[in-house]
């Protein structure tokens, strides 16, 4: 089962990741922007996240996904660390919050991070 102890692992080696506290909680940015933070006793964390997905992903998986209510009109979502299956799950939505927060540039010169294909 992940912990906060992967989330910054995985966060940090993420290209161009830098962590800083903010509202007592640590953060994770690129190109200036939040992709994740770590709130709630660092049981869960919160990722950047298209409303209309976070919403299809809460009613798929409420064990596993919640948008809390200060953050509802926003585009994040937050994810409950014991309900991941393992450490590929987790790095699979922090990528996909990081692609949202980083800039063109920086998605060109980490292809390997850009935009999934549809296999």
């Amino acid at each position: 089962m992940p912990d906060a102890e992967d989330v910054r692992r995985i966060a940090l080696s993420l290209p161009d990741t830098v962590e800083k506290v903010a509202w007592s909680m640590p953060t994770f940015r690129v190109s200036g922007r939040m992709f994740a933070t770590l709130p709630e006793e660092e049981t869960s964390m919160a990722v950047r996240c298209p409303k209309e997905e976070g919403n299809e992903l809460v009613r798929a998986e409420p064990e596993k996904f919640w948008i809390a209510d200060h953050e509802a009109s926003f585009a994040w979502i937050r994810v409950r660390l014991a309900a991941l299956e393992d450490e590929q799950e987790l790095y699979d939505i922090l990528a996909d919050s990081w692609r949202q927060a980083a800039g063109p540039a920086l998605l060109d010169a980490h292809p390997g991070l850009g935009v999934p294909t549809a296999e």
